[in-house]
């Protein structure tokens, strides 16, 4: 049983408190709980009291733990103490947004790329130069350590935990009962740094269903824009401005997700991965797979199929 103890530090926002507790507690063999520094009716930003029982002692056998809130306030020592035993203890550590600050006064994130609510992230960049401060990410690894950007972007984190541990098929499962994207679009499902943007309108979005819909076949500039009634001008124009990408980038993108989920859920060979997915053939799934995840079809399975669940 993977033991996922989220440190609540105040003030927090019961949403973030929430976050842990909706993803992980969705999938078996994870074991939730919360706690602070003072066990009680803890306050949240604009929401009503949440109740943590636990103190401080619950991180001490915990596989992963995550520091959440503080607002970019200093957190109290014993939260710190607590969370550099964990990190020594060889737990994984994470925050979800403004608990980034949490972990930058802990130390832990000297000399690491980090991320936190964009409209914090100049003010953790300036407290605390030695960090490598990302604005423009979802969330970010460095050295086992990760941070989330703010708000649904903790959630983005939370799933991408669970890929790590158990494959996607989990966390696909626990997307879908959060009622979110598996991966959001752009974002990288096993060494993230960059995600692209996510999408921002809806107007293409029955053609992106679409085209979901036939990734095996080779499609176009002009099928895409037939699909939408529209010109191929005005296709690109409106894709770029909802998705951040081109519509070939686009497809690529959604190309590589399906190659990656058939890999971990499928023993189809791997000529045939890559034309379910669109992608041709089995040069071109591997040279896409390791541009975008670094890992070889043959290596990115045997890996992924062995962290799913029984």
């Amino acid at each position: 049983m993977h033991r996922v103890v989220a440190v609540i530090v105040p003030p927090v926002l019961s949403f973030d408190v929430s976050i842990p507790l909706m993803v992980f507690g969705s999938v078996p063999h994870y074991d939730v709980r919360t706690c602070t520094a003072r066990p009680g009716a803890v306050p949240t930003v604009n929401g009503p009291d949440v109740v943590v029982k636990d103190g401080l002692d619950a991180v001490a056998d915990a596989d992963t733990v995550l520091a959440v809130g503080s607002g970019g306030e200093r957190a109290p020592e014993e939260v710190l103490d607590a969370l550099r035993g964990a990190a020594a203890g060889g737990a994984r550590i994470a925050s979800l947004c403004t608990g980034a600050f949490v972990l930058a006064q802990a130390g832990l994130l000297d000399g690491r790329r980090a991320t936190t609510h964009w409209g914090l992230a100049g003010d953790l960049a300036a407290r605390f130069p030695s960090i490598d401060v990302r604005p423009d990410v979802l969330f970010v690894e460095d050295g086992g350590i990760f941070t989330s950007a703010g708000a649904a972007a903790a959630i983005d984190l939370c799933l991408h935990l669970v890929r790590l541990d158990h494959g996607a098929a989990v966390a696909n499962t626990a997307a879908r009962l959060t009622v979110v994207s598996p991966v959001r679009l752009g974002g990288q499902a096993q060494f993230i740094e960059t995600p692209l943007p996510a999408e921002r309108g809806t107007s293409l979005a029955p053609t992106r269903a679409w085209a979901l819909e036939h990734l095996d076949r080779p499609l176009t500039l002009a099928d895409l824009a037939g699909h939408a009634g529209i010109s191929v001008r005005t296709l690109t124009r409106r894709f770029h401005a909802e998705t951040g990408l081109s519509p070939l980038q686009w497809l690529l993108h959604r190309r590589v997700d399906r190659a990656r989920q058939l890999l971990e859920t499928t023993e189809l060979p791997m000529d045939r991965v890559a034309e379910k997915s669109g992608l041709g053939s089995a040069d071109s799934l591997r040279k896409h797979l390791v541009s975008r995840v670094g890992l070889t079809p043959t290596a990115y399975r045997a890996g992924f199929t062995q962290r799913t669940l029984s």
